[in-house]
């Protein structure tokens, strides 16, 4: 998911520098949601491992 969100950051990069400003804010905007989506299942994960007593990564 994470590489989704870094895919989606590099498209936004090349369409600001060509100037497609609707492609770039929307390949921007779909980044960031796959970015805080991403943190927060590593969160669950981390917390699930935790509780299961395995020690963190």
């Amino acid at each position: 998911m994470l590489g989704w969100a870094l895919t989606f950051l590099v498209i936004a990069l090349i369409a600001a520098a060509l100037g497609f400003g609707g492609i770039a804010g929307t390949a921007a905007g779909i980044a960031k949601i796959l970015f805080v989506v991403f943190i927060v299942l590593f969160i669950i994960a981390m917390i699930a491992r935790a509780v299961k007593g395995k020690p963190p990564l």
